[in-house]
């Protein structure tokens, strides 16, 4: 790196031996963490800006100091502000060159792209959430990936998709409502990494032969709405606890619901509205007043409604989860149990 180490350290990294701050220095992997970026995005700047380690082990591994991590910091931020990185990497340096002496380097002055690209209102969330979204905004589509896979690993799919996913998305949807259609490729962004998680984590249907099952819980978007991610997150974890679904996915028309609903005989029919204006409890009705099966022995589906959508409509008998837990709790659970046991 150029111009950042302590006076002597250049010599003793040039001789191969570690600089006094070795021992709190990162790792390119738990850097690229940290900050949300992928380790070829640090790799990259590197060879292309000059932004690297002031040491590297053995000649090979790269350790980055704190004062590394400053330059960098800066960088990401300029960056996630719409600073283009040859210029971000140029202010970087100067900022922690100055930091030295009296002053420091003004930053650049935000252009207009800059304020619609800015970091997004996350509030209270976990350090997770900031990481994703750096790279969302970045449009670093390896950082997001190995984000949103380190998060799964971390914490589970069910406190990953509350605690990281939802509160990323929501923000990622303020921004863009905020800034116009300027900021529109970062939601598609996440959106589509989300969504290609979730899917990874979704085991394939078991068969079970001929021994009798429950119906399954069928999951469909209402007519008319298009978000499918909820649905996804929960056919992932109904499929990690071995439940049978069967997922229909977006703006599912109402006659082929109630067809698929009279094919399959579910024992739950789980329908997803984000909106009110897309929310049709006559619909809700309707499935829920399927019956099937032989006379003296009919059954019908338990419906469930999920989304902000549904808030204001009073549907006697259809329970309304507000998270994903609540949802696994009432399917899985022994009030889940205990419909499944007479439909």
């Amino acid at each position: 790196m150029t111009g950042t180490p302590d006076a002597g350290a250049g010599e003793e990294a040039g001789r191969g031996q570690a600089p006094r701050d070795t021992a709190t220095s990162l790792t390119t992997g738990a850097l690229a963490r940290r900050l949300g970026v992928s380790p070829t995005t640090l790799r990259s700047w590197d060879r292309r800006y000059g932004i690297g380690p002031a040491v590297r082990t053995d000649g090979r591994h790269r350790r980055w100091t704190p004062r590394d991590v400053a330059v960098l910091e800066t960088m990401c931020r300029l960056t996630s502000a719409g600073v283009p990185p040859a210029e971000a990497a140029r202010v970087a340096r100067e900022t922690s060159e100055s930091e030295r002496g009296p002053r420091a380097a003004p930053e650049p002055a935000p252009t207009a792209r800059s304020r619609a690209a800015g970091t997004l209102p996350l509030g209270d969330v976990r350090q997770e959430c900031r990481g994703l979204a750096r790279a969302a905004v970045r449009l670093d589509a390896p950082a997001v990936e190995a984000q949103l896979a380190a998060a799964v690993e971390t914490h589970g799919l069910t406190v990953a998709w509350q605690e990281v996913m939802v509160p990323t998305l929501h923000a990622v949807g303020r921004k863009w409502a905020s800034s116009g259609d300027r900021y529109v490729e970062v939601e598609h962004l996440l959106s589509w990494h989300v969504s290609t998680a979730l899917r990874r984590l979704t085991p394939p249907p078991v068969a079970h032969g001929d021994a009798p099952a429950p119906g399954p819980t069928v999951l469909a978007c209402v007519p008319g709405e298009q978000h499918t991610l909820p649905l996804e997150a929960l056919n992932a974890a109904l499929g990690e606890r071995g439940l049978p679904t069967r997922m229909f996915g977006a703006a599912v028309p109402a006659e082929a619901l109630v067809a698929a609903v009279d094919r399959i005989g579910p024992s739950v029919v789980f329908l997803w509205a984000q909106t009110r204006s897309s929310a049709s409890l006559p619909l809700a009705r309707h499935v829920a007043g399927a019956r099937w099966g032989v006379k003296g022995a009919r059954h019908q589906p338990v419906v469930m409604l999920g989304g902000p959508g549904w808030i204001g409509h009073s549907g006697r008998g259809m329970p309304r989860p507000a998270t994903l837990q609540d949802a696994l709790d009432l399917l899985t659970g022994p009030a889940g149990e205990a419909a499944a046991g007479h439909l």
